[in-house]
């Protein structure tokens, strides 16, 4: 099976943030980049990112100064540096604690809404700062706790680590692996409608988190045989694509099929079927729908389609 390059890049990826990991633990560094003048603030609430443009179509990321950033922090939500763009220092602020913080930023900063809405729409940088606040402070929020003994944690490196002030154990953002796969076989592709798709028309390309001792051609063979019966042979890989939502990270592969009857997994999928590439050519004619265009799935599917 030839490998088929990713022809553009995914959405959340191309960030401008030097992630600076080597100053996280200088405290003084850290507080410098906090009292600058020049430090901007991506604000999170209730996993919602700050922007404007949203209802007109044309979406730009809202980055708060530092003054602004301190009245959404009046509840004590948490904080981490993210990195400096451009030089200037950028932090992710969570300010879920206020039951609505637009009244505390100055008149027409925007609104908080979903990212993924309109991540096609944002240039490229913006999301990808948007999506690593939003990702980070999610973990933020829900690490506060030690696994190890239960203990209360401290954040450490710039808030991108905890600590447990009872047993010391260090604790670490985490990204969960999962394999999205477009299945080949011959001129047709394999595409599935699954249970979780609020869009009744749209099919997609399988996809599975992978599992401990897995690699990931291996997760790759596993979740197709589990989800449609269908085997698989060769899998080539074709990109990558963060995704924050909460704490994933999509790695995108080429599917070689080796069998054609399909038996879906009903608690997974409610159908799956192989698709011409003439049905993908013109999908509304054929009575279905595709991923949003900004999706790595839309990616599998374009680049074989016109490979």
């Amino acid at each position: 099976m030839l490998s088929i390059p990713a022809s553009r890049p995914n959405a959340y990826t191309g960030s401008p943030l030097d992630r600076v990991s080597a100053q996280r633990d200088d405290a003084a560094w850290v507080a410098a980049a906090l009292a600058s003048d020049g430090a901007l603030f991506a604000p999170v609430w209730r996993a919602r990112s700050l922007m404007r443009g949203v209802a007109e179509g044309t979406p730009e990321a809202v980055l708060l100064t530092r003054e602004a950033a301190e009245q959404v922090r009046m509840a004590g939500g948490p904080w981490a540096l993210l990195g400096l763009w451009e030089g200037r220092p950028v932090f992710a602020v969570d300010c879920s604690a206020a039951d609505d913080p637009l009244p505390l930023l100055p008149e027409g900063f925007g609104a908080f809404a979903d990212l993924r809405q309109v991540a096609g729409l944002l240039p490229p940088g913006e999301a990808s700062v948007l999506a690593h606040a939003r990702g980070l402070m999610h973990w933020r929020v829900k690490h506060r706790f030690c696994g190890v003994c239960g203990a209360g944690c401290e954040p450490r490196s710039a808030g991108n680590a905890m600590a447990c002030g009872s047993c010391g154990a260090q604790h670490f953002p985490r990204t969960d692996p999962a394999v999205i796969m477009l299945v080949v076989r011959g001129d047709r592709c394999l595409l599935a409608h699954s249970q979780r798709f609020p869009n009744v028309t749209m099919y997609s390309t399988l996809a599975g988190f992978v599992e401990p001792g897995e690699s990931l051609e291996e997760a790759v063979r596993r979740e197709v045989r589990e989800e449609t019966g269908v085997e698989v042979g060769a899998v080539s890989y074709h990109s990558s694509q963060p995704w924050p939502f909460p704490a994933s990270i999509m790695l995108g592969f080429h599917a070689e099929g080796l069998s054609d009857a399909i038996t879906i997994d009903p608690e997974e999928l409610r159908d799956a079927r192989w698709f011409t590439r003439a049905e993908l050519a013109d999908a509304a004619a054929h009575g279905f729908s595709l991923p949003r265009v900004d999706s790595i799935a839309r990616r599998l599917i374009e680049d074989w389609l016109h490979a």
